[in-house]
Order: C-alpha cells, then structure tokens, then sequence
C-alpha cells in the first residue's frame, strides 16, 4: 500500500528528531567525561542534518515547520552541545571559558537567523552554490578540533592548552557569522562517467572512516580549512562572468580557458610600474626639428648657432652681371 501525504512528510522531521537528539546526547556524554561518544553523537547529528533536507526536496516534503524544526535543532546539536562539551573539557569552572562558550553558542544561533532571512531575499543564481560563513554542522565539528586531536594522540600538547583552545574557539565563531562564502556540497554535481569512481571512493573513505574515525574527522577539517581560499577565488570569479551562472561545470571550465587563451593572444601580462627598456624608449621616442634640420629643408646652410650665413661667409664667388 502506497505511502500517504502526511507520512511521508513526517520523515524528514523524523531525522531532524533524531538530529536533535544526538546533540542532545552529546551534551549527556560530555558531562561523564566520554568525549569520543560526545564527538561521535555531533559527527551523527551532521549526517542526519545533510540527510534531512535532502530528503525533503526529493520527496516534495518542504514546509515551514520543517524549516524551523530544524534550525531549532542545529542550534542544539551544533552550537549548544560543543560549547558546552568544550567547556567541560577545558574549562570548567572558569568564568572566562564560560565567556567564551557563551560567544561560540551565540555566533551560531547569529548564523542560523541569518541564514533564514537570507532565504528570503533575492540573490544570484550561482549563489545557491555558496553558504554565507561557515555552516552550522561543519562549524560544531571544526570547534571539536582541539578534542578529537587530545583523543587521537592521547597526549598533552600545545593544541590543548586554555589559551589555544580558547582562541580557537573564538576564531570558529567568528567563520560562523562572517561573509567568507564557502562552498555547498548540496549543489555539486558529477559526470555520468566519473559516478562509478566517486561511488568507490566513498566506500573507501566509509571504510577509513570506520577504521580510523578520529583520524578521518581530523583529516576533514583540515582540509575544509584548506578550500576557503578556493571558494573566495572562485566565487569573486562566478560574480564577474554572468554568462556563467547558468551553465554546467563543462561549460564553465571552457569559459575559464577561452578567457586564458584571449589573455594570452593579447599579450596581456603585468606592468613595468614605469621603467621602459632602452630600445623601446628609442623606438618611440619623437626626433625633434631643431634650427639647423629646419634650415637644411629651407636650402640655406647652417651655422653654429642656428642662424642662415650669406655667399660671402661661405666663400662663394658672386657671378658677374652681363
């Protein structure tokens, strides 16, 4: 029997649940001190925040409800339960570790109300590539960096100290609540042919997740820190070629290499800033008509200072009259 309309609207909801829900046992986890279940419960509250929406587009289960369900549950999951599972780790009963937890949980709720209003308004295409600042899951786990190291390595080091962690947890915030556009894996999209590579690739990197969970999120977040300056560059080039909006990857690829080969032909390259090379700076050099070309082209021979001498300064013979 076929699914009907209000059950299949519920299941999207039902992963923001469970989101919710792992965010919340993250908060549990962290108060006994089980910090990798603490980590591994806001890993799974991601996974089911990229699976909710996902699966309410496919399935046409949009609503409004759904919309604020779930930034209701990414403030708890990915800014409520790190700030506080940092705190406990490294700064319990400090008054300003408390501060900065506070200032971690507010960025992220900041964010999160920006990211609805920005729903609203009108935007380019190409924007819907682009998260504005960094997104609320990847923000929660980026904030666990410091944790999931001490847990890998099981030794004290520079990277758990108050200080750095505290830093850290400042600089994650403010990514959360800047305008750094940083991409949006939701829209990317792959050729029929590379489909069965990228299927394996992500079995072997289920299997390496599997096998060295901590390691694999460490991996991650660096190199999520790592593709900012891409994003920016590409981005700022997405806002200066309109004819690009609209196109599939293939085609903005040969755009990017027509504009490369018309660069090229043109001879464009950078600046001298001012300094011309000898040669040049006589080719175009202007010769100047000075006295003595002008009274050469007159007919009169000059003199040393320019001016027209007579027959008799000359030393011509004057010719009889007849």
């Amino acid at each position: 029997m076929a699914p009907s309309g209000p059950g299949v609207r519920l299941l999207p909801n039902a992963i923001t649940v469970l989101a919710m829900c792992s965010g919340l046992s993250a908060v549990h986890f962290a108060n006994v001190g089980m910090w990798g279940a603490a980590i591994a419960s806001i890993a799974a509250a991601a996974v089911f925040d990229g699976l909710d929406g996902r699966i309410a587009r496919l399935l046409d289960a949009t609503s409004k409800m759904g919309a604020e369900l779930d930034s209701l549950a990414d403030a708890i999951s990915f800014g409520v339960a790190p700030a506080l599972a940092i705190y406990l780790w490294k700064f319990e009963g400090s008054r300003a570790g408390w501060v900065i937890a506070l200032i971690f949980a507010v960025c992220m709720v900041v964010r999160l109300a920006r990211f609805n209003t920005l729903l609203e308004k009108e935007q380019p295409p190409f924007a819907k590539e682009f998260f504005v600042g960094v997104p609320a899951p990847a923000g929660g786990l980026l904030l666990l960096l410091p944790l999931i190291i001490e847990e890998q390595v099981r030794t004290d080091g520079w990277w758990n100290s108050p200080v750095v962690v505290g830093v850290w947890t400042v600089v994650v915030a403010m990514l959360l609540v800047s305008r750094i556009p940083t991409l949006s894996v939701k829209t990317v999209k792959v050729p029929p042919r590379a489909v069965a590579p990228l299927l394996v690739l992500i079995g072997l990197l289920a299997a390496a997740i599997i096998t060295y969970p901590l390691v694999a999120l460490i991996i991650a977040m660096v190199v999520y820190l790592a593709h900012l300056p891409y994003s920016v560059r590409r981005y700022m080039w997405l806002s200066k070629h309109p004819e690009a909006w609209t196109v599939t990857g293939a085609d903005r690829r040969a755009i990017k290499r027509a504009h490369g080969v018309a660069a090229r032909r043109l001879g464009l390259r950078q600046p001298l800033h001012g300094r011309v090379a000898g040669a040049a700076m006589r080719a175009v050099r202007r010769p100047r008509r000075d006295a003595s070309t002008a009274a050469a082209a007159e007919g009169a021979a000059p003199s040393a200072n320019g001016r027209r001498r007579s027959w008799r300064q000359l030393g011509l013979r004057r010719q009889p009259k007849r």
